[in-house]
């Protein structure tokens, strides 16, 4: 699948069947999530593999908002200590969410399905993920997806809207 394909096919997927993810395709979407672009090529981002059963449970529990049944779970947070400085310090947020949409991308083109949930900036979110996987305090969870085979096929769609362009020649 080339990558046109795959953003046109990656769709947000909440019922995912039982089979667990090999290890081969972890780590091709972990290749790909850090082969996003970074502002000075500072790399900020930190990513939290879950899988283990227990861990799952309460991660799914962090917020109202990711509650699903995937067998595997990828926080992608940033780490501040490789934060550009003074007002540039934001700009790890792009980064790990340019990281977010590889791994996206990456699960679609591997036949997995996915689902990106938002945690920064909810406090509360956040702070129950730091929690439970114990992330220091320098380190800011921005998204937790769920990853896993989906239960159900989703059918492509083209979201263009030619109303949203703004051509300045």
């Amino acid at each position: 699948m080339d990558v046109f394909e795959a953003m046109q096919k990656r769709r947000s997927v909440r019922k995912f069947t039982d089979q667990k993810v090999e290890d081969e395709k972890v780590q091709t979407i972990l290749h790909s999530a850090m082969s996003g672009p970074s502002a000075c090529n500072r790399r900020p981002w930190e990513f939290y593999v879950v899988t283990n059963e227990v861990l799952l449970e309460q991660i799914k529990k962090a917020s109202r908002f990711s509650n699903f049944n995937s067998p595997m779970v990828i926080i992608v947070a940033g780490n501040l200590h490789h934060a550009l400085p003074l007002q540039l310090s934001e700009y790890w947020v792009q980064d790990c969410s340019a990281a977010v949409e590889n791994i996206l991308l990456s699960a679609t083109a591997l036949g997995l399905g996915s689902v990106w949930c938002g945690l920064k900036p909810q406090k509360r979110p956040m702070d129950r993920v730091r929690a439970i996987l114990g992330i220091p305090d320098y380190i800011e969870p921005l998204a937790l997806i769920h990853v896993g085979y989906p239960a159900q096929e989703s059918i492509p769609r083209d979201q263009y809207e030619e109303s949203k362009l703004h051509y300045f020649k």
